[in-house]
């Protein structure tokens, strides 16, 4: 496991919680059994080291997420062996039941050293009503981690958190990422997931069923630089542990 990672992580969320007596501050280390994000492999199906942190005061948020992974390693040139994630944003009620979350979202993949580089920045908008909320993000960024002309990319995602007593809680998902530019047709793909957690006083394992209708034509490492030509977004079944505190 990658300390780096964690240490980065829960240097940020100190800095932000700085002053800030009031603010809730919750942070997490986690190891998972391979790192998928939207449903694609990013540590190309190993096991991934994460940590995360998320600082609350009333709406606003400000948060960090870290892990360690693959993918750009496997594109040759590509030299980033970690992600560090930063958001923010702010949540509320319209009325009374009908929530809104709006904020940003910035991946950077330290000294990737890819031409288009990877680091991206989403902006996003979500309605919650009950236990569902619905979720669209847009890249505003000139590239979508690292595939050219694809700054119109859009991610649009449909979840629901049902929480099934005794600390079991159980995850549907289902999403659509949409890249545009001249990969459109073979880079855009859904994906579905189901998660089961469950929460031991702040220690989670977690199981995840996931899969993509991803191309393999575009999503695979290629046995060439790799030796493993798997889809990135083949079916798989995800384990985890984590630990909030």
């Amino acid at each position: 496991m990658n300390l780096r990672i964690i240490a980065r992580a829960l240097g940020f969320a100190a800095v932000l919680a700085a002053g800030q007596a009031h603010a809730d501050l919750i942070l997490n280390v986690a190891g998972v059994s391979e790192y998928r994000a939207r449903g694609l492999s990013q540590s190309r199906f190993n096991p991934a080291a994460q940590a995360g942190a998320d600082y609350t005061n009333g709406g606003l948020y400000l948060g960090a997420f870290a892990s360690t992974t693959q993918w750009i390693k496997d594109i040759p040139g590509g030299n980033a062996d970690y992600e560090l994630d930063l958001y923010g944003g702010y949540a509320g009620d319209l009325v009374d039941g009908l929530g809104y979350d709006v904020g940003f979202l910035r991946y950077i993949f330290p000294d990737n050293n890819l031409h288009p580089g990877a680091d991206t920045t989403e902006l996003y908008a979500g309605l919650s009503y009950g236990v569902a909320k619905l979720k669209f993000s847009r890249t505003v960024s000139k590239n979508f981690l690292a595939i050219p002309d694809s700054g119109k990319s859009w991610y649009a995602e449909l979840s629901a958190t049902l929480d099934l007593g005794d600390g079991y809680t159980l995850v549907p998902h289902v999403g659509y990422q949409y890249i545009s530019g001249p990969f459109s047709s073979d880079a855009s793909y859904a994906d579905v997931a189901l998660t089961l957690s469950k929460d031991f006083n702040g220690l989670v394992p977690s199981i995840a069923l996931m899969t993509t209708n991803a191309h393999h034509s575009f999503y695979n490492p290629g046995a060439g630089m790799t030796g493993d030509s798997r889809n990135l977004g083949r079916g798989t079944i995800v384990l985890g542990l984590k630990y909030n505190f």
